[in-house]
This record gives C-alpha cells, structure tokens and sequence, in this order.
C-alpha cells in the first residue's frame, strides 16, 4: 500500500512538473513584454519631476478647501512604471491630503491604468490618452468621478468632476501646478549588491 502510495505521489509529481515546463516553454519572452511596457510609458515622461502650486477640493458642506499641493513623480522598474506622490498642504504646513499612484502598461490588453490609494481608499482605474494630458475614472455606483490632466509649457492642470446621471456635472477637485524642477525619486537610494 505505501509503495502504490509513492509510485502515485511521484507520477502526480511528474505530470504537474511536465505540465509547468510546457506551459513555461509557451511563456511570453519577459524582456519584450517589459521593453514594451517601457516603451508605452514614454508618454507619460512630461510627468516627472516635482511640482507645486494651488488646489482646492470641494467639501461636504459646500465650501472650498484650499491647499498648496506638491507631486513629485518618476520612473520604476528601469521605466515599466510610473510612480506619483502627490501631497497638499494647508495654510499651517499640516499635510491634509497624500495620494500615491502607480501608472502601468499592459502589453496583453493594450492599455494603461493606475492603481491609486488616497485617504483610506484604493483601486485600479484605467487611463485613457489624450492629445494633451490623460483622463481616468472612479465609478461608485450611479456616481461617477471624472479627473482631466492636461500639461503645456511646464504646467500641469488637472480637474475632477462628480457626474450623476441627469445633473450636470459639479466641478468637485482643480489644481495648476508648475514643473520646479527634477528628481531621481523614487530610484534613488536603492540598494546596492
């Protein structure tokens, strides 16, 4: 009984190691998909670098709330990504607002999307190009949340817009932002062999 017990183990072995070396064999070249994905990240390289400049994001109660936001963005994965932070700070230098993003490129369905975490929330979204900027979505059931990027001349603009199905849409997030200068974030200090 233990023999039969073995030859079974083993055999079973076997087959799943059989099956993993042909379905490895099939296994798309890394190095391409990867200078693929680099490649298509190309577009968003007007990106990198640190900015700063005004914000505001509309309240529940209506009202304006007013930052100085900064976003600092660069390259990850020798350029198969796109890493941003942004952080806004109020009047008093307190951070009130920090988001961070990771902008990809999938070879296999032939587009871009951002996984994006702020105040306590995540998702994956995807990005669709335009001819100045981007533009993504969050759908939360019948409410939908529009943000527009646009860059010219060192200036990045970007917008939000709550869209409710037969109301107009309600202007909710804006921020103009201009390009200060460079950064080797997030590649710097990375460990070394």
């Amino acid at each position: 009984m233990k023999i039969s017990l073995v030859i079974a183990v083993f055999l079973s072995l076997h087959l799943i190691g059989s099956v993993l070396s042909v379905h490895g064999q099939m296994r798309p070249d890394p190095k391409a998909i990867a200078d693929a994905q680099r490649e298509s990240m190309k577009v968003f390289s007007v990106m990198d670098g640190t900015w700063k400049g005004e914000a505001w994001t509309l309240l529940p109660s209506g009202e304006r709330h007013v930052l100085t936001q900064t976003e600092r963005v660069g390259s990850f994965l020798d350029g198969t990504l796109k890493v941003v932070e942004g952080k806004g700070f109020d009047k008093d230098g307190a951070v009130s607002f920090n988001a961070f993003g990771i902008i990809s490129y999938d070879v296999q369905k032939k587009g871009y999307s951002i996984r994006s975490y702020a105040q306590g929330n995540a998702g994956d979204f995807p990005i669709t190009l335009t001819e100045d900027g981007y533009f993504w979505e969050i759908n939360a059931g019948p409410v939908t949340i529009k943000y527009n990027a646009t860059f010219k001349d060192g200036t990045w603009t970007e917008v939000g817009d709550r869209i409710i199905p037969g109301r107009d849409p309600m202007r909710i997030f804006e921020m103009t932002l201009k390009r200060v200068g460079d950064t080797d974030w997030p590649a710097a200090g990375a460990m070394k062999p």
